[in-house]
């Protein structure tokens, strides 16, 4: 989709839980937003369901996930974060699910949605949490035909959203990426986006080191040289 001269590029980001796209996308973001493009975040569940203390209240959770994640925005020049609440660890593709999302993305229309995959990854199960696959299944059901049909539910006219067509998707975790990103520049700010994320231990070396591994991988394999960093990605056209 081509750009008018004042129209700024839009990303939406749509993931299961505070935290995920840190560790997905993070480097991309902040190539992004240094390149003026304007990227909003849609996070599915409050991650409720996670953390690692006991001591912690179990009520006080989401709570602390949001302020986390807000503050991971913030590092990576990002201030539209919207939370849509939905329980942790019972995400569900719904029709309530799907709106909400469509709703999002009729309300940022962006040039380009960015999600989870909802493939199962064989070689890496844990990559493969069923809140991320229901996550990107939701999305890519409102990328299309959701967001797109203005006489899919109605009540989103009602509210002002008008239909919008994203024109692509870019998929995280997918076994067929066929894009990498050279984060190598932004490296730092992605692991200070991940250290806020303090309730969920993002920030050991062990995890640093793990997280610096794989992106130098997927440079690798994404043919980049073996000191640079990566962020790998199926691009989907929707148009």
């Amino acid at each position: 989709m081509a750009l008018d001269e004042q129209e700024v590029e839009r990303v939406l980001v749509v993931t299961a839980h505070p935290d995920d796209l840190d560790f997905g996308a993070a480097g991309t973001i902040a190539g992004w937003t240094d390149a003026g493009i304007e990227v909003a975040y849609c996070i599915v569940t409050d991650g409720d369901a996670g953390g690692f203390d006991p001591a912690v209240p179990r009520g006080d959770i989401a709570g602390i996930r949001r302020a986390e994640q807000l503050a991971a925005a913030a590092t990576l020049g990002v201030s539209d974060v919207t939370f849509l609440g939905h329980p942790d660890g019972y995400l569900e593709v719904t029709l309530d699910v799907r709106r909400d999302i469509a709703r999002q993305i009729r309300r940022v229309r962006p040039q380009r949605v960015v999600t989870q995959s909802p493939e199962r990854h064989w070689e890496r199960v844990y990559a493969s949490h069923p809140d991320h696959l229901a996550a990107g299944e939701a999305t890519l059901r409102a990328v299309y035909p959701d967001a797109r049909n203005p006489f899919w539910s109605p009540e989103l006219a009602e509210e002002g959203f008008a239909a919008w067509a994203v024109p692509e998707v870019w998929v995280m975790g997918h076994q067929q990426a066929d894009h990498v990103v050279d984060v190598t520049a932004h490296v730092e700010r992605k692991f200070a986006a991940l250290d806020c994320h303090v309730s969920q231990e993002t920030s050991t070396p062990e995890m640093r080191a793990r997280v610096r591994d794989w992106m130098r991988r997927v440079a690798v394999e994404g043919g980049l040289a073996e000191d640079r960093a990566g962020e790998a990605f199926l691009v989907v056209p929707t148009a």
